[in-house]
């Protein structure tokens, strides 16, 4: 393939890029090979979108081609979510970096004849927890015929980073039986979903299930997950809850005369510059910003730079956000909650 130009090939061989046509049932990801010999190469494995934005058709006629244009989207690119906010109703495209998401608009509009109209992009932040609480909750309900009881004493605890959400049990003698220990398990994960303090999903957080109590005739699988509710939303807020965000790399290259101006706003930015390397025609810069403060970098590289700028940028990790981002992003949720 050259741009426009296709040029008929009858065989290619290691090493060759080439289109091949016609394949209707062939996603990204899939091993192609010869039936003889059936090989699966390892799959790739792509990170969770780091932000989002909120998109809508401009006419009522527009919704059905959107989403058989989006669907198609998705199964060419499975670093590129879909979803429905349940509240709102609205269609979230979720991506890489602001450069991934505005590419889809633009292949939905020039691709596929749907014309959207875009939301504020939003960063995926994340809520943690920072400090060991142990805790108990009693979960009691009683309205005519059998009622339900489920009595639970927990660790909540902050897991490494990256870890995500576990749970184990420590019960011993039998006031938790058996049986009710995934439904105590279930009942946390569901509720890791929505933190306390913005309703980003929580991340990186042991529960480990002491003690408890129950009843032979109201203890049900049931009582025991609604236990595990209303304990989330009882210790979460008293194991000092904190919002976290995501940290891009980012890797800039600039001429040597505009270095200065490059680092200053990397700076500015709250990033930390990792490195600099001087090459033959000018400076490579790495450092790790938040993506919150990278929306619209390119446009102000390329004013410094006077247009010769370049660069790239992948999620790193989460990291906690400072003090005033966190208050900003906390009333920003409050708003989007009091609007919806």
């Amino acid at each position: 393939m050259q741009a426009d130009d296709r040029i008929e090939l009858t065989g290619s061989q290691a090493g060759d890029i080439i289109a091949v046509v016609g394949m209707k049932d062939v996603q990204t990801g899939h091993t192609l090979c010869d039936p003889k010999n059936p090989a699966t190469l390892e799959p790739m494995v792509f990170p969770d979108p780091v932000i989002s934005i909120a998109v809508s058709p401009k006419d009522k006629g527009g919704s059905e081609k959107m989403g058989i244009a989006i669907g198609k989207m998705i199964k060419e690119d499975p670093s590129f979510r879909v979803e429905t906010d349940q509240d709102s109703g609205e269609t979230i495209l979720k991506g890489m970096g602001e450069l991934h998401l505005d590419i889809k608009i633009d292949i939905l509009k020039r691709t596929h004849g749907v014309d959207v109209s875009v939301g504020k992009p939003q960063v995926a932040y994340r809520e943690t927890i920072t400090k060991v609480l142990e805790d108990s909750y009693t979960h009691k309900k009683q309205s005519g015929g059998s009622g339900q009881f489920g009595k639970i004493d927990y660790i909540l605890e902050p897991a490494e980073t990256g870890e995500g959400y576990s749970f184990e049990s420590k019960v011993t003698g039998g006031n938790v039986p058996r049986e009710y220990w995934p439904a105590v398990e279930k009942g946390f994960k569901k509720q890791m979903a929505k933190g306390v303090l913005a309703g980003y999903p929580c991340v990186d957080v042991k529960v480990t299930l002491l003690d408890g109590g129950f009843h032979a005739v109201d203890s049900s699988a049931v009582a025991f997950e609604l236990a595990a509710n209303g304990a989330y939303r009882q210790s979460m807020p008293k194991a000092g809850a904190q919002i976290m965000e995501p940290i891009m790399k980012v890797d800039v290259f600039t001429p040597d005369d505009h270095v200065g101006d490059v680092i200053g706003d990397l700076n500015r930015r709250r990033g930390m510059i990792r490195s600099q390397d001087a090459g033959a025609t000018g400076v490579r810069i790495k450092a790790e910003v938040p993506l919150s403060e990278m929306f619209g970098y390119i446009g102000d590289l390329r004013t410094m730079t006077s247009g010769r700028g370049q660069f790239s940028m992948e999620f790193v990790h989460y990291m906690p956000c400072p003090r005033n981002i966190s208050e900003e992003v906390i009333k920003e949720a409050k708003e989007r909650e009091a609007n919806k």
